[in-house]
């Protein structure tokens, strides 16, 4: 069963009244229930335009997004936005944490919003950091932790209200190589083990070898889309090999 349908695509910008670029062009995708998927292109491909109409932030010109037949395009924009509430996941290279509170006030802030029971919000902080190995610096204030498990504390926020899928905008992108590694393989920790479906868009080759699919834009285009068949360290070399044909910006390590 897909989670994702994506049909016929369409996004522009327009700079003046005269100028107007194509980001995405006749764009579909399928993610099936359960994927950890990496969008990678070189810069401008349109790979984060694509993540953000596809998770409800930007708009398209046309074509539609389907979320288990939920059509987001035509969605009212409060319909959307208590969809991607409890629907949706969000992961950003920036983190997004609140200086302000703790790591545990921080995980825990989608649920207060939601006015859940303190027993249950402790309960469910407790499984997720204990699942992302961070349990033991819950009370730490967020300029006290590593870039890592500041990452970490972000997907375990973003995984609190049982969402349906995570997408998550360059998640190791402020990281160096042991953090990329902790939380890619955290990441896919949690799509193994909570079945959650996983759209990520990367620059990193190492970071997308995690993933079970790596499609790839070039001007705005889907141009290609591989599976991993072998190993992970085989799935990366695949990926360069093929990154490597298309040219770009890329970050291989």
């Amino acid at each position: 069963m897909n989670i994702l349908d994506i049909e016929n695509l369409e996004k522009s910008y327009k700079f003046s009244k005269k100028d107007k670029v194509k980001v995405l062009s006749e764009v579909n995708l399928k993610v099936k229930t359960g994927e950890l998927v990496a969008i990678m292109g070189p810069s401008g491909s349109g790979k984060t335009t694509l993540l953000n109409i596809i998770s409800g932030i930007d708009s398209a010109d046309g074509g539609r997004v389907l979320f288990h037949g939920n059509d987001l395009i035509n969605m009212s924009k409060s319909q959307l936005a208590l969809f991607r509430r409890h629907k949706m996941g969000m992961v950003f290279q920036e983190f997004n944490l609140i200086d302000s509170l703790n790591v545990k006030e921080n995980i825990m802030m989608p649920m207060i919003l939601d006015k859940r029971e303190m027993e249950e919000m402790e309960a469910k902080t407790q499984e997720l950091t204990q699942l992302l190995g961070i349990s033991d610096i819950l009370n730490k204030n967020v300029y006290e932790i590593s870039g890592g498990q500041k990452q970490r504390a972000a997907i375990c926020r973003a995984l609190v209200n049982e969402p349906d899928i995570i997408f998550a905008d360059e998640p190791t992108g402020n990281l160096d190589s042991k953090s990329t590694k902790d939380v890619m393989n955290y990441l896919s920790k949690v799509n193994e083990n909570l079945r959650t479906s996983v759209l990520m868009v990367t620059h990193d080759s190492f970071a997308a070898s995690y993933c079970s699919r790596v499609v790839l834009l070039k001007d705005g285009k889907i141009i290609s889309d591989i599976s991993k068949k072998a190993s992970r360290k085989e799935f990366f070399h695949e990926i360069l090999d093929v990154l490597s044909l298309i040219g770009g910006d890329f970050d291989e390590f």
